[in-house]
């Protein structure tokens, strides 16, 4: 039960005291502390309802090296049944949907830095998935600028990205590189992770990969979250239809049917587009332009400058590849 409290103490190291919930949040918290012997709390507003978050309590500076030893603490309702007060271990799993829209306050870069890298420490020791602990041989965090004003997001590490620890460097992740520098963007100046970042694990198998369920993308959603709330992007490009699902939590669906339309998260306009896996799988020039029309997109609205040799990739007067 570390998901919803990882995101409490994560808000109250940054200072804040209330927190905003959704109408759905304060359902799903109310529904994790009700007992039959406990009354029925009445209805709150969902303009005003909230979570409170006690300041410097000691047993909510948690360790992420150690979990939590003790058990459940049930939470306790206001007089006035808006507001529940937050205590350790009181959800087991991300709750899609809980928090109301207003983002993280701005911090300084020293505070950007050192949140992400206290993060990636705690991630590189998680074991909430005791199946993917043990197949797996590094976490995959993420990597490039903790500035970047463009964060690619995939579904999973694969074989490659297990072996070395980073995301997208095998053959998929060689074309994504390859498209990344022809927006004239370098890895190191655009941000790139993934919705799980331990491999799914294959135990019936010698080689592939298979798709994140549904419970491991969301048990792993809030450390992606934290990341992508500290890096603060002006543009996310989720790539294929399963990053697609895990960020935006849309029902799956073919990706042929998103890609090109902007979405949003959390105000950040989000680009779906096909994974660069399709593109290796099908080469037609036609689908690679498909994918470049979307990069276009996203360079305009990232105010870039676009080149003409850019505009003319993959159309019948250019012989141009990636």
């Amino acid at each position: 039960m570390h998901a919803l409290i990882d995101e409490l103490e994560w808000r109250r190291r940054l200072g804040l005291r209330f927190l905003p919930l959704s109408p759905h949040g304060m359902d799903l918290l109310q529904s994790l502390v009700q007992t039959p012997s406990a009354p029925t709390p009445p209805p709150s507003s969902p303009s005003f309802a909230r979570v409170v978050v006690p300041a410097a309590e000691p047993t909510l500076a948690r360790s992420p090296h150690k979990p939590p030893t003790s058990g459940p603490r049930t939470p306790t309702h206001s007089p006035g049944g808006n507001e529940l007060r937050a205590s350790p271990n009181s959800a087991e799993m991300a709750l899609p949907g809980l928090w109301g829209d207003t983002p993280a306050p701005g911090l300084s870069r020293e505070a950007r830095l050192a949140a992400l890298e206290a993060l990636r420490t705690r991630v590189l020791q998680c074991t909430r998935c005791p199946h993917l602990v043990a197949q797996r041989k590094n976490v995959v965090f993420g990597v490039g600028n903790p500035e970047a004003e463009l964060v690619f997001v995939g579904e999973a590490p694969g074989a490659e990205e297990d072996e070395k620890g980073e995301p997208f460097v095998g053959p998929a992740g060689q074309l994504l590189t390859r498209i990344i520098q022809a927006m004239g963007f370098t890895r190191e100046q655009v941000y790139i992770a993934n919705i799980l970042k331990c491999r799914p694990d294959t135990p019936s198998q010698t080689s592939g990969n298979r798709k994140p369920t549904p419970v491991e993308m969301a048990t792993c959603f809030p450390y992606l979250r934290e990341q992508l709330q500290l890096i603060r992007p002006k543009v996310i490009v989720a790539l294929g239809a399963t990053a697609v699902e895990g960020l935006l939590g849309k029902p799956p669906t073919g990706i042929s049917k998103l890609r090109g339309q902007w979405q949003q998260w959390e105000g950040i306009p989000v680009m779906p587009t096909y994974h660069p896996a399709y593109l290796l799988r099908n080469q037609a020039p036609a689908e690679k332009r498909k994918v470049w029309e979307d990069m276009l997109q996203v360079l305009q609205r990232l105010g870039r400058p676009i080149t003409e040799r850019q505009r003319n990739y993959f159309t019948r007067s250019s012989l141009e590849r990636l």
